[in-house]
């Protein structure tokens, strides 16, 4: 079942985003701008845009309108990839464009070609090192392995990897 810590990660790996707590309902935003809330009765609120809100819709039948361009439904009734992928569309459509081009780029990001990241990290840490504007072996040497850990996407194994590639 998804749950809180997992919208939580996902949410906070998106650069510039806030977490917020207002009577019982945990939100995200980013610049100010909320993307992603979890209710107290466990409904999850999503704003994003119009064609995207038709299409979680259309994949989930609990998913329900709201005003300001949202949808809400049981966390329950999506899984973890669903939640990470409907999570980044959100913050895509509420995100600044000079935060939200790097992070759509990163989404076409190959292990092996994105600055000088070794190949073997893998295409799921390399395109949450690049959302997070983390190319280079140096720029991973600026952050603790906690910090990497946190990105969703980059696990134990990929900090292993670059931390013996700076040698």
């Amino acid at each position: 079942m998804t749950t809180l810590a997992q919208l939580r990660r996902t949410a906070l790996s998106y650069p510039e985003t806030a977490e917020l707590t207002v009577d019982g309902t945990v939100a995200f935003a980013v610049r100010g701008k909320e993307f992603a809330a979890l209710r107290p009765d466990r409904q999850v609120v999503l704003r994003m845009t119009g064609p995207d809100a038709d299409e979680l819709r259309a994949e989930h039948p609990t998913a329900r309108r709201v005003a300001r361009a949202g949808v809400r439904l049981p966390i329950g009734d999506l899984d973890g990839q669903q939640l990470n992928h409907w999570v980044r569309r959100a913050w895509l459509a509420r995100a600044p464009k000079r935060l939200a081009a790097p992070v759509a780029a990163a989404a076409t990001a190959i292990a092996g070609e994105v600055g000088d990241l070794p190949r073997a990290i893998g295409s799921p840490a390399t395109r949450a090192l690049h959302a997070a504007g983390i190319t280079t072996l140096a720029h991973t040497a600026e952050r603790t392995d906690a910090e990497l850990l946190a990105l969703h996407g980059v696990g134990p194994k990929a900090v292993r990897i670059l931390r013996e590639a700076q040698g």
